[in-house]
């Protein structure tokens, strides 16, 4: 399904896709990556879920970026404002990387609008994410300067890990993710740098534990130069009753090298939080 513009949002007019039948189940991506990365989970998703995936304020179709300031609580506005364009109340919400953050602060904000919370390959304080770690200093310098085929590859070694790289074509390979993506893996998005800011700027350490009735999913991956897996599991810790599951041979790309893994996690979780509802909506009854 194409794209569809939506009506402007403080500057922004967006563009998004709804695809599927079902509870209603909305998407958010992470640093400079357009709705389209989401297309493994929405072909799983989508013959029992709506699914909702949209380029965030500034990246690929969703321009201008407008006046608003790009912030994770921004964010979580915009994506509210788009459930609201589809008469959505609530939805499941799934983030990855930076769209964990704007799903966490749709969840502390507005507790009613979101059935469930996804969180892969993210964290709770964005500083972390964005600390300068000797590897992510080297692999960041190398993926924005010099030759646009060496950019590509080193881009891979950030999204994937080294058993998925050992042997394989990186050329191809980073021509096969450049839809995903929304962009050549050689190219940095102008966004970027502003939605790194945002994340560094976020930190819902001490509010976590407010999330109090909402099924929690934690996904991290073992070699993610990102979100280490450190910073997932004190995610899940500070969430009641979340759910934490590592993958070993993974990286930060994790939702494209092991879709069909992930999406079978998602199908579980959504599930489960589905059929919870009605149990809680019963108990809670005066």
């Amino acid at each position: 399904m194409t794209l569809r513009p939506s009506a402007e949002h403080h500057g922004c007019r967006f563009a998004y896709r709804v695809e599927g039948s079902g509870p209603p189940v909305v998407l958010i991506q992470g640093v400079g990556v357009a709705g389209s990365g989401w297309t493994p989970q929405v072909d799983a998703l989508r013959a029992e879920f709506t699914c909702l995936t949209f380029d965030n304020r500034g990246m690929g179709a969703s321009q201008p970026i407008g006046s608003a300031p790009v912030s994770v609580r921004q964010m979580a506005d915009d994506t509210r404002w788009l459930m609201s364009q589809l008469g959505w109340e609530s939805a499941h919400v799934v983030g990855h990387s930076l769209g964990g953050p704007v799903a966490l602060e749709m969840a502390l904000t507005h507790p009613p609008g979101v059935r469930s919370l996804s969180l892969l390959c993210t964290l709770a304080r964005g500083r972390d994410a964005t600390a300068l770690t000797w590897r992510m200093l080297w692999l960041g310098m190398r993926s924005r300067i010099g030759p646009r085929r060496a950019r590509r590859r080193a881009f891979l070694e950030i999204v994937m890990p080294p058993s998925a790289l050992e042997g394989a074509d990186r050329d191809a390979l980073a021509a096969e993710l450049a839809p995903l993506f929304g962009h050549d893996l050689a190219d940095q998005p102008p966004v970027a740098m502003k939605q790194l800011a945002a994340l560094r700027a976020f930190d819902a350490t001490g509010r976590l534990g407010r999330i109090t009735h909402t099924p929690t999913l934690v996904v991290s991956a073992a070699h993610d130069p990102i979100a280490p897996p450190r910073h997932g599991r004190a995610l899940a810790e500070a969430i009641p009753g979340a759910r934490y599951v590592e993958f070993a041979g993974a990286s930060h790309g994790l939702p494209i090298q092991h879709a069909a893994r992930v999406d079978e996690l998602l199908l579980e979780h959504l599930r489960h939080a589905e059929a919870r509802a009605p149990r809680e909506a019963a108990r809670t009854q005066p």
